[in-house]
């Protein structure tokens, strides 16, 4: 692993630099053109790509090479150096990457390499047509996938949500907050269904799945056949059910339609009860701080994100928001909303024209346990992700499968190993027989800072911290029984990027 960078960022590489200005395990910045480009030197090798992560535009001279491939520093996805292939989520397209010379002692960066083609499939080891129902992470990293590994057979998309797949962690963030557009959402354009010959159909709900004859029953009264299937339902919001969930003026956060409804309450709202100190719970809180409103926020536990991250974290968690103007109730629940307050199990009445409930999901397992799959807390699925159904396969919120590193069996709810699985899914949809082993990660942002979070920690008997939390800069490190299960950072890219290729090379159990 290396990291080293430097920037040159006025220099065109077209002119050529001093070879020995790159160091072996170097990276430094210049141009092409006007296309920003990142040469790098890796086990003497000089490779030049381009030099931002097409995801949310991080600069990758501040990420972390690794043999030859390097990893975005704000979201972990990774590209070839050789090809500027994408290896993984959460970015979707490929790096350019240019042809790179060296003569009297110095490089060039010369004309642009062609694009990765997709490569050619064999008929006998593919199915006759492919059925994703799902249009989250999962579902539209998979139909993605399919294509991207020459795929040519019917893919259809099945998605409940009235819109195309869109970048969900960014609806309770930016798009909340008002600092994003809501163009900036969608994953894919129309055209791209279109062009790649993916049959996406919104507003649908699969309702029956009959594996012995391969069909799927929608909500319209059709049926589609496939010849591999994935299951990619996600999950729901849990509700509230004191009296006064169900007035008008209480909202979840889960679709852009949600979104959307929540963000057109905001033009009269001025004060809103938050209902849950989770990811959800509180980047919902974070957006509404930046838009003005008072922001009360309850939740039984003794600090934020306490469950997840741990007592050191969440104080650090508070501290930032209460710096913002968030008040906090905790160690109480809500037991009734009236039209203009929220009474709390402690006496306590919060005036509110705003409630918005994040207390969790739930899976969506209803249709694989009644098409009788296996299902435990989760649809089970083996390391493949196959799940108990020859054929069927399962990813995102709903899969239960087996961690390498641990020997047990885990269910994730993170956007980027929702992408993850659902790539490896397709994949071994067409034959490629791969194990699903990625650490698992995923960032939350509150205001200007950002926790990342590499590994996984049902339980610990240990936090191990490195730094301070209330400066924003740390490291804190999860041990059950001596083994180190995951790794939280803020303020610390490059370590969250090295904690995770350290946790992807332990030894499996």
């Amino acid at each position: 692993m290396s990291e080293s960078s430097s920037s040159t960022a006025g220099t065109d590489f077209t002119q050529g630099i001093p070879a020995t200005d790159i160091a072996d395990g170097q990276m430094v910045t210049g141009r092409v053109g006007e296309e920003a480009v990142l040469l790098v030197r890796q086990a003497g090798e000089l490779f030049a790509i381009g030099a931002t992560c097409p995801h949310y535009g991080a600069p990758l001279a501040d990420g972390l090479l690794v043999a030859d491939t390097i990893r975005c520093p704000w979201h972990h996805a990774s590209f070839s150096l050789r090809a500027g292939e994408l290896l993984r989520p959460p970015a979707q397209d490929d790096l350019k990457c240019w042809r790179v010379e060296q003569r009297d002692g110095r490089a060039f960066v010369c004309e642009a390499l062609p694009a990765v083609r997709p490569p050619k499939l064999t008929a006998t080891q593919l199915p006759e047509s492919v059925v994703i129902i799902g249009g989250g992470a999962a579902g539209n990293a998979a139909v993605e996938t399919l294509r991207r590994e020459g795929y040519q057979g019917p893919v259809t998309l099945l998605s409940v949500d009235s819109a195309l797949p869109y970048d969900r962690p960014n609806l309770s963030k930016d798009y909340l907050a008002g600092t994003a557009q809501a163009d900036w959402l969608p994953l894919r354009s129309p055209a791209f269904y279109t062009d790649h010959h993916i049959d996406a159909r919104c507003n649908i709900r699969a309702v029956k799945l009959d594996p012995a004859q391969k069909a799927v029953t929608l909500s319209d009264g059709s049926r589609v056949t496939y010849g591999a299937l994935l299951l990619a339902t996600g999950a729901e919001p849990i509700r509230l059910t004191v009296p006064g969930a169900n007035l008008p003026h209480v909202a979840v956060l889960r679709t852009l339609a949600d979104c959307d409804a929540l963000i057109a309450r905001l033009g009269t709202a001025r004060r809103c009860v938050v209902v849950g100190a989770g990811f959800i719970g509180l980047e919902v809180a974070a957006s509404l701080r930046t838009r003005g409103l008072e922001v009360h926020v309850v939740a039984p536990g003794a600090h934020p994100m306490e469950r997840v991250l741990g007592g050191a974290l969440g104080k650090m968690i508070r501290a930032l928001h209460e710096a913002h103007g968030v008040t906090f109730h905790l160690g109480s629940t809500v037991a009734e909303i009236e039209s203009d307050r929220v009474k709390l199990s402690t006496g306590v009445e919060l005036a509110a024209d705003l409630v918005v409930t994040g207390i969790g999901v739930l899976p969506e397992v209803g249709l694989a346990q009644e098409a009788g799959l296996a299902v435990d807390r989760g649809v089970v699925v083996d390391e493949f992700l196959q799940t108990s159904v020859g054929g069927v396969y399962a990813a995102g919120d709903i899969a239960r499968w087996p961690d390498h590193r641990t020997g047990d069996r885990i269910r994730v709810e993170h956007w980027v190993v929702a992408e993850r699985q659902g790539v490896v899914a397709a994949r071994n949809m067409l034959g490629e027989r791969q194990r699903f082993a990625a650490v698992p990660f995923f960032w939350t942002q509150h205001y200007d800072t950002a926790i990342n979070y590499v590994g996984y920690a049902e339980q610990w008997d240990r936090a191990d911290i490195d730094g301070d939390p209330g400066a924003h800069d740390c490291t804190v490190s999860y041990w059950y029984k001596n083994k180190r299960l995951a790794v939280a950072t803020v303020g610390r890219d490059l370590d969250s990027l090295r904690a995770e290729v350290t946790l992807e090379q332990e030894t499996p159990v």
